[in-house]
């Protein structure tokens, strides 16, 4: 059973850095890329958002895509669990 436990380990830790997840907020205004660690991969911001009146409104918008972002990545990860657990019957996960 530890062996199967470390090869279900070995095969999230690959799907984590496989893993790439897009999110968007404002309509599509912000748009970010991060891995299955979270990390920050990429921004593009539409050049309709950028005012230096309006600073405040893209950082928001920039948070939100993040935050989005880390949500769908910790739901693919959730799945990803599920599915590697198949059959197991573990007490407490």
């Amino acid at each position: 059973m530890m062996k199967q436990a470390q090869d279900m380990q070995e095969r999230l830790k690959t799907q984590m850095a496989d893993m790439r997840v897009e999110a968007t907020a404002g309509g599509g205004m912000v748009t970010v890329t991060v891995n299955g660690t979270k990390q920050l991969e990429s921004i593009q911001i539409d050049p309709e958002v950028v005012s230096r009146e309006d600073v405040e409104m893209l950082q928001d918008l920039i948070v939100a895509a993040v935050n989005d972002a880390g949500r769908k990545v910790d739901d693919q990860l959730g799945q990803s669990m599920s599915g590697l657990m198949g059959g197991l019957k573990i007490p407490g996960l």
